[in-house]
């Protein structure tokens, strides 16, 4: 059965209007076709396929999720600590906590008193030029870093310390009204000894 002209016309005519009718009530922006997917280009109004999920660029084992943690962290990361250095830091620490445990039983922890204890177990006063090269001395004693609150820095009451015990290995501590700490830990890229603050 052959179907005449003016038919053939009619549908041609009604199949480029619909063309023309979509493509002129067609929403959002055509984005050109990805060259590695090979997938056409689509409209941006239209409904995604791809369900909303994480971030592609998570990194294995990164905290909160957040892209590039590690690299944004690695200041935070401590340096590891040979196996026998490690064993000299806690043979240190062990000689530390009595001391720390001693002062926050008696309510002690202001620097000052930190530090006299703790050069009375041997250790010298690290000596370090304003360039940071060391000079010589091992043991760090300092006030508690400021943190945020109230919209404010305050700088609680207490004490941290730190020896170095090799250039791998370290002992950091605190002392505080509310509890006392001495751990091993190897060095800070950019604080040595000492844990670096959030917020970098």
């Amino acid at each position: 059965m052959s179907t005449s002209t003016p038919a053939r016309r009619t549908a041609l005519a009604a199949a480029a209007a619909l063309v023309l009718a979509a493509t002129l009530t067609a929403c959002g922006d055509l984005h050109a076709s990805d060259a590695t997917s090979g997938t056409a280009p689509s409209p941006t109004g239209t409904p995604s396929t791809h369900a909303p999920g994480a971030s592609p660029y998570v990194e294995p084992g990164a905290g909160d999720g957040a892209p590039h943690y590690h690299e944004n962290n690695a200041y935070r990361r401590e340096g590891d600590m040979a196996p026998a250095h490690a064993k000299d830091a806690e043979r240190e620490a062990a000689r530390i906590r009595p001391v720390l445990e001693r002062l926050w039983e008696q309510r002690t922890w202001d620097p000052a008193t930190v530090r006299t204890a703790l050069l009375r177990l041997g250790y010298e006063e690290e000596r370090v030029t304003k360039g940071g090269k060391r000079l010589g001395g091992t043991l760090t004693v300092t006030r508690m870093s400021p943190r945020w609150k109230d919209d404010g820095y305050v700088t609680p009451e207490g004490t941290r310390v730190a020896l170095r015990v090799h250039d791998d290995a370290c002992v950091s501590a605190f002392v505080q009204r509310s509890n006392f700490e001495v751990r091993t830990n190897g060095p800070y890229p950019e604080t040595g000894c000492f844990e670096p603050p959030y917020g970098h």
